[in-house]
């Protein structure tokens, strides 16, 4: 062999020597199998637990309220006596005052018991009117019309009788207040949750509870003036809890009543199940942690598993399913990309990425329903580096 073919092997060989060790080495990448199973679309927020019901009793008066010896968690019947108060000291004026709207009431009310009664008499009159009337067109005496003139009578004094009743009630609660405003000890007239009553040693007024329930909170335990409507406590059933979550209306508009929510990070070992009731039909305007104004809605689900130790004002961590499909062909979120206003992934090809084009249906945080451009068994790159691009060498971790 000559002196140059050796020479030309030798070049040769420093090439190749020279391509092995300049080569750029594989990238290393993160790879996904795309398969079928589960997906679930869900909005997740955080929410809250409250008391389905809940009645917040409030001072009827403006006077100074005894202290209140019922706590937090304490059970009450309906009509039990809550709270009572001693009413501020009323000028002589104001007195004279109130005494004249009582006495006004009263004789608003003797009225209207007097227009019940007439009105009481009118009806029956004008009903054995229109049974005359009838019996006597039943055999051509009268008119049809006539008849029916008397049966029109009859029924506009029945609504005549119906609005005196009304106003006979409306009279006797006016005169119910006015009893209340003046406080008269010892009576007896006011209504089952208000009475005036004599106290250690003063008249006072009795605040009773409207509904059975457990006590939630205290506002105001300890004794104080209070002025009129103050809260005085909250009750209510803390085994009727409902969940509200508020989330962006742009998500509301997917949520349906009935869909199912998963609730979990409430302190628990296991996720509960409740299912919406209500999208509230008004939203309303949230400052964010980053101090975005973002209109929000109110979701409210009901507990389908029982809440166990949750009870009013417990945080949750809600996850509303919006859709959900079974053996779907999916991809990992991570893997896709945008390019040119298309979905796209990076698929491992006999150790290269090639670029692919895919087609995409609903997506949940974790996985995409794939509708075209990728098969089963197929492996994808999940989240790809700007090293990554079509036809670049990949070794999968």
């Amino acid at each position: 062999m000559g002196r140059r073919a050796l020479t030309a092997i030798g070049l040769v060989t420093l090439a190749g020597l020279a391509l092995l060790v300049f080569r750029p080495a594989p990238v290393p990448v993160e790879t996904a199998r795309v398969e079928r199973g589960d997906v679930r679309v869900t909005i997740d927020e955080e929410g809250e637990t409250r008391v389905r019901d809940r009645f917040v009793i409030t001072a009827p008066i403006a006077g100074r309220v005894a202290r209140i010896d019922l706590h937090a968690g304490d059970t009450v019947e309906q009509g039990t006596v809550v709270a009572r108060l001693n009413p501020l000291p009323l000028d002589p004026r104001s007195r004279a005052e109130l005494a004249a709207r009582l006495e006004a009431a009263e004789a608003a009310r003797r009225e209207a018991e007097a227009r019940v009664e007439r009105a009481q008499a009118a009806y029956e009159q004008a009903r054995r009117s229109a049974d005359r009337a009838r019996r006597l067109g039943a055999v051509g005496t009268i008119g049809k019309e006539e008849c029916e003139l008397s049966e029109l009578n009859e029924t506009a004094t029945q609504k005549e009788l119906d609005a005196a009743r009304f106003a006979a009630q409306a009279a006797t609660f006016t005169l119910e207040a006015a009893r209340a405003a003046l406080l008269a000890p010892g009576s007896e007239d006011g209504s089952a949750w208000l009475r005036a009553c004599e106290h250690e040693g003063g008249g006072c007024l009795e605040v009773r509870s409207p509904v059975a329930g457990v006590v939630l909170r205290v506002p105001q335990e300890s004794e104080r003036v209070v002025p009129l409507g103050t809260p005085l406590l909250e009750l209510g059933d803390p085994r009727a809890l409902e969940i509200v979550v508020d989330i962006l209306s742009t998500d509301a508009v997917k949520v349906r009543p009935g869909a199912v929510v998963r609730l979990d990070q409430w302190g628990g070992a296991d996720a509960l199940t409740a299912r919406v009731r209500l999208v509230e039909p008004s939203g309303f305007t949230k400052v964010s942690a980053l101090g975005v104004e973002e209109q929000r809605v109110n979701v409210i689900a009901d507990f389908v598993t029982p809440p166990g130790p949750i009870a009013d004002g417990y945080r949750v961590e809600a996850h509303i399913v919006v859709w959900e499909g079974s053996n779907v062909l999916k991809v990992p979120t991570s893997a896709l990309f945008r390019r040119q206003g298309t979905w796209c992934v990076f698929v491992v090809d006999a150790g290269r990425a090639r670029h692919r084009q895919v087609e995409v249906g609903q997506r949940s945080a974790t996985d995409a329903q794939v509708l075209g451009g990728l098969e089963a068994g197929s492996t994808v790159i999940v989240h790809p580096s700007d090293q990554v691009d079509d036809g670049v060498r990949v070794r999968p971790l």
